[in-house]
């Protein structure tokens, strides 16, 4: 469903049918650390972006907004990932698990031609 931003967002749930107005975030919901989700944090959110480029089951994404100190201003909206499969903490999201991307056939292929293009002495 797409957010406020514009963006599709499969954690985004908003219904409006009938005389209806509920909008919510289900990722920032399942988070009880997390500050109450207004519909302005989805311009500031990587969920987005992330599911995009990295389509792997295995990422759980956690969501937490920190409220700011007065109005909303200073209001961040963090994103952490967490691998289930190897049960380690993912320090870019974007990119994924290091091991899942290991074991993916083809990835040493790729690693090598990225190599080879960052390598200034290569023709």
């Amino acid at each position: 469903m797409k957010t406020p931003a514009g963006k599709e967002c499969p954690h985004y749930y908003a219904d409006f049918h009938r005389q209806r107005s509920k909008q919510e975030c289900r990722l920032a919901k399942r988070n009880p650390a997390s500050a109450a989700w207004k519909p302005g944090d989805c311009v500031r959110c990587a969920v987005p972006d992330i599911l995009r480029a990295n389509a792997s089951p295995h990422l759980n994404l956690t969501l937490t907004i920190r409220p700011g100190i007065v109005f909303g201003i200073g209001r961040a909206v963090v994103v952490t990932a967490h691998c289930e499969k190897h049960q380690v903490a993912v320090a870019d999201a974007f990119v994924g698990c290091p091991q899942c991307n290991e074991e993916r056939p083809g990835f040493d292929l790729f690693r090598d031609v990225i190599n080879t293009l960052d390598d200034p002495q290569t023709p």
